[in-house]
């Protein structure tokens, strides 16, 4: 049994009120919410800052909880969500963002059922290869690496491991093993109560990504490749323009 956790902010920089962006004529949160529904959750909660998320959201019959608006991530927005509900240490919970109207339920549920059967793992994420010839090298593709038994050793914006030699360099995301971290993850509530209660790690704060507070602090991280390759988020007027020709094409 899982359950997820939709975290919803309407303040966006680059598009503002986003998930209230209409997709095919609905709001793009209740697409999400479609999308969590199909996994087979327990429950799907829209956690929100905004009244009319919440509204829109309700009118859906979503269940929703109104969350602080000041918390700086979604990280926090689940665990205020976790506190609430007084879920058990063991139950698992699945974060789904809320720009993601594409994913694919058969990764929501493959991500829990990863951490579920990952006793030493505190938390779960999926990942793909790197598709693109110029991905390895690319900050904005977060490259994660792998021990034989499927826990991270590093999540990076770098192209890492860094093939020393020469010959191989130039086919670096081939030789290296790296694959492109895909930002959906399943945690345990208690490790997901511990996270949030910790400060801000040195290198989540070089890299700017939250995982590796998790790392730094001995949280393991199981990885699994997706099932399906994930669905395009909306970050952009393009992107939103994009995830509408699909859903309607």
């Amino acid at each position: 049994m899982f359950r997820v956790v939709i975290p919803a902010r309407y303040a966006s920089t680059r598009l503002p009120g986003k998930p209230l962006r209409a997709i095919a004529g609905r709001p793009m949160i209740l697409h999400v919410l479609d999308r969590a529904r199909e996994a087979g959750a327990a429950e799907v909660i829209v956690a929100t800052d905004d009244e009319r998320i919440a509204a829109a959201c309700l009118a859906a019959g979503a269940d929703v909880e109104m969350t602080d608006p000041a918390h700086p991530s979604g990280t926090d927005r689940l665990a205020e969500v976790v506190a609430r509900r007084g879920f058990a240490d063991h139950d698992v919970i699945v974060n789904v963002q809320g720009d993601e109207p594409l994913i694919a339920p058969a990764n929501i549920a493959q991500v829990a059922r990863l951490l579920a059967t990952t006793p030493a793992a505190a938390i779960a994420t999926l990942a793909t290869p790197l598709a693109m010839a110029g991905d390895f090298a690319d900050p904005n593709v977060v490259k994660v690496v792998c021990r034989p038994d499927g826990l991270a050793l590093y999540f990076s914006r770098a192209p890492v491991p860094w093939p020393r030699d020469a010959r191989l360099a130039g086919d670096g995301a081939a030789a290296s093993g790296a694959l492109r971290h895909v930002g959906l993850y399943a945690y345990r509530v208690a490790a997901l109560r511990r996270l949030a209660a910790l400060p801000p790690s040195p290198l989540e704060t070089c890299e700017r990504l939250e995982q590796l507070r998790a790392l730094e602090n001995g949280l393991a991280i199981a990885v699994e490749v997706a099932a399906e390759v994930p669905g395009h988020g909306v970050d952009t007027e393009a992107d939103l323009a994009r995830v509408e020709a699909e859903l309607q094409g």
